[in-house]
């Protein structure tokens, strides 16, 4: 019986030239896997969304610069009584709220915290879905960033779905 690979008669082992083969078919699909990752632009949703958090752990009015001038935000309230309202917010209102009620939470103490956080590569775009936990409250409440390249080369948000209490 013959085989296709060398064996060593001896122990039955591969020979060195086979095994160099297999560590290079290995290391080839990791770097691939690296490759896609960064080419998938999860890195740099990774990067925009620590950048995102930093700048509202810092109170930082710059954050609304992260989002596009035309990114859909959208958010859904619950009532204490379990009514939901969903609201729309043009980008450019939602931007000048976040540089104004960034002081605001500065002297309230406000500060939220992220879990869960998960990247999805969608096209060009990347979704980030996270739970966050906003101040005081107890309860989590969803938030989906969709992130992209901007035409000028700078990561931005182009979609912000999220979901609070009243």
């Amino acid at each position: 019986m013959t085989s296709a690979f060398p064996i060593n008669r001896r122990n039955g082992a591969i020979y060195p030239v086979v095994q160099n083969m297999l560590a290079g078919i290995a290391a080839g699909l990791a770097i691939a896997a690296v490759a896609w990752a960064q080419g998938s632009g999860i890195d740099a949703a990774k990067q925009l969304f620590a950048q995102y958090v930093a700048l509202e752990q810092a109170y930082d009015q710059s954050i609304a610069d992260l989002y596009a001038d035309d990114a859909l935000i959208k958010t859904r309230r619950k009532a204490p009584m379990g009514e939901a309202r969903e609201v729309t917010i043009p980008a450019p209102k939602y931007k000048t709220m976040l540089r104004e009620l960034a002081p605001v939470a500065k002297a309230r103490g406000d500060r939220s915290t992220y879990s869960d956080v998960t990247y999805t590569p969608q096209g060009d775009l990347v979704r980030i879905n996270a739970w966050r936990f906003f101040g005081s409250k107890k309860a989590p409440s969803p938030i989906s960033l969709q992130v992209g390249r901007s035409p000028g080369g700078q990561w931005l948000i182009y979609e912000e779905v999220s979901e609070s209490e009243q």
